[in-house]
């Protein structure tokens, strides 16, 4: 068996026979970052993982130059999971939760029963995008699924999973009409490829490397598979983010936080624990425009 590249990863695959794509992603140095920021319950691991590994798969199906953002709410004991994934293949996430709410080996639906998940789009350039999906799959992947049958686009199917160490996904997608103009040709094919994807168990998922899934699914198909692109943990926050959130406040109301707490404020990121700390000199040269470099150093 081939050992994972020592980098979190995405890799697409092609069918030469089919108007298909695929893709396939590992998490695993980005997913234990993630974790690390936080002590979440197995359950919201879990998900948290799957939410990561859906992020990074989309961000290989979606050409856009920005941040894509999946956050999906609840009023369980999962109100929020929220992860970034940027078109640099950077990515960041975060739960919250209610610890007494959560059982061993719950699911989806346990956790975020009338849930709902929006997925957007921030270009750096041009309009947001965003859409919105009901949580009402058995999992995440299913939702997801669900997402894009709504939105009349092609064909896409989700499979992820994610055990507190390694989060893994799979896609397929169609593609336009090209090797298959036979509509009911497509469509076999398509479903073909879909039941043999649905035999992946969660433990091939987790532990196989990609050749090797491939070869089990699809060992009668004509497969190319890509190279890899890697993915990383990164958190954008920033002492320049942070002391923007502050000049928005206006000087009066900045200084009073100050006075408020006992001269100096923290500002800490949700999704890296990271703290910023601006004291009543740093807030006078935020607002004579002296920029954010300062005797107040940042600190964890």
């Amino acid at each position: 068996m081939h050992e994972f590249p020592d980098i979190d990863f995405s890799q697409r695959f092609i069918f030469d026979d089919s108007d298909t794509r695929g893709e396939l992603v590992a998490l695993e140095r980005s997913y234990a970052e993630v974790l690390a920021k936080h002590p979440y319950p197995e359950p919201v691991a879990q998900l948290l993982g799957e939410l990561m590994a859906a992020a990074a798969l989309l961000v290989g199906t979606l050409k856009f130059d920005g941040l894509l953002i999946l956050q999906a709410r609840s009023s369980g004991a999962v109100p929020l999971l929220m992860v970034e994934c940027s078109s640099e293949r950077e990515l960041r996430g975060i739960a919250r939760y209610d610890e007494s709410l959560i059982t061993p080996g719950a699911g989806l639906q346990d956790l975020m029963p009338d849930g709902s998940l929006a997925l957007t789009i921030d270009p750096r350039q041009g309009k947001r995008y965003q859409g919105i999906v009901a949580l009402d799959g058995v999992d995440l992947a299913a939702s997801l699924s669900s997402y894009f049958v709504m939105s009349e686009q092609l064909g896409t199917r989700f499979w992820l999973k994610a055990d507190g160490k390694r989060a893994r996904g799979l896609l397929l997608q169609q593609l336009p009409v090209a090797r298959l103009p036979d509509q009911d040709e497509r469509a076999a094919s398509w479903e073909h490829l879909l039941t043999l994807a649905d035999t992946l168990s969660a433990e091939e998922m987790l532990s196989l490397d990609n050749e090797t899934i491939l070869h089990r699914l699809y060992h009668q198909e004509v497969v190319r598979l890509f190279e890899v692109q890697p993915l990383q943990f990164r958190c954008s926050c920033s002492r320049e983010r942070s002391a923007n959130a502050l000049v928005s406040l206006g000087l009066e109301n900045a200084l009073q936080l100050v006075e408020e707490h006992n001269g100096s404020v923290e500002i800490d990121c949700q999704f890296c624990n990271q703290r910023y700390l601006f004291d009543a000199a740093d807030i006078a040269q935020l607002f004579a425009g002296g920029g954010v470099d300062s005797p107040s150093d940042t600190r964890h």
